[in-house]
Order: structure tokens, then sequence, then C-alpha cells
């Protein structure tokens, strides 16, 4: 009965607006920064887990491991074999992991000789991998920004004075600079 207005001799239904309140706007906001954080750290964890399988043995986008030797003369560095200071056979020296000595492989037996068709498989599921982490290190990326961005926005909805320093772009969120205020 209190929505009810007399006007006329006819009965009108007040419509009340659901204004949303800033505090409720605040919790509404933050509960989405929690949200996008906590998917964002279950996807770090899922890259550390695929970094602690994969070894990051000869990815592409890692430099590679340097070997550095030391010679007095320059007639060594003219000497210098690298196959046999290695203590390897020179057809693995180019191997970055797996690189047996001479005397493993004449003591024991190679172990898990595969066909050239199997290596193959194998090495594309390496890839497939390596594309899989990739791809989960740009998505948390992209949930970090988005972290951000929606972090900034929260806090412009406070009334205090600021200056925009910086512009928003893809890659990172707009930048403001706020007037200090005191805590009470």
């Amino acid at each position: 009965m209190t929505r009810v207005k007399l006007q006329d001799g006819v009965h009108l239904i007040k419509e009340t607006k659901e204004e949303v309140t800033p505090e409720q706007l605040k919790l509404m906001r933050t509960q989405d920064v929690k949200y996008i954080e906590m998917k964002r750290v279950a996807e770090a964890k899922k890259i550390e887990r695929l970094k602690s399988e994969l070894h990051l043995l000869d990815f592409q986008g890692k430099q590679q491991n340097k070997h550095v030797f030391f010679f007095d003369t320059k007639k060594e560095v003219e000497q210098f074999d690298i196959a046999t200071h290695l203590q390897t056979a020179p057809e693995l020296v180019d191997r970055v992991f797996n690189r047996p000595r001479i005397e493993t492989l004449q003591k024991e037996k190679v172990k898990g000789v595969t066909h050239q068709t199997r290596l193959k498989r194998i090495a594309k599921e390496r890839q497939k991998q390596y594309n899989c982490l990739t791809q989960r290190i740009e998505r948390e990326k992209k949930l970090f920004i988005i972290a951000q961005k929606i972090q900034t926005r929260k806090d412009l909805l406070d009334k205090t004075q600021r200056v925009k320093v910086k512009k928003e772009t893809v890659n990172s969120p707009a930048i403001y600079k706020f007037q200090h205020r005191r805590k009470r």
C-alpha cells in the first residue's frame, strides 16, 4: 500500500528505482577482482606444474645454455675439440639434454631405442605441451591485466580528486594519481 498513490481518482503504483549504492558497487567490483585473481592464481599453478614436467629443455622462447671454456693460449683454442672435452660422441654434442659419455655408452646397453616414427610422435607431443604452456602464460598475463583494470575502475568510485597520468592501453590499465587523504 505504500507504493500506491491516488491521483485523479485512479490508483497509480509508484515504480521504485533500484539504485545501487556506491558500497554495493564496490562490493560487486571487489567480487569480480577476487574471481579474476582466483582464476589467475589457478592458471599460475598450472603453469608451474607444466614447467616442472617439461623442464624447458628445448623451449624456443628461452635462451639456450652456454658453455664457456677458458684457455691460456691461442694454440689451445685452435686445437680444441668439444666432443673430446665433453667426453661424448660427436653426433651428441648438439644435444641440450641426455648427452651420455662415451664410457657410459660402452658399458651399458642403449635403453629406449625407438623407431624414427615414434621419435617424431614424441617430439610432436612435446611441442604440443610447449604450445599449451605458452597459451597458459599468455592467458595468465591477460587475467592479470584484467584484474588491474577492474581494480582501477573500482578505485575510481571514490570521491577523491584524481588526475589521469596515463591512458588505458591493451596491455595496461589507466594510471591515475589520487589526492592524498588521511585515513581516520
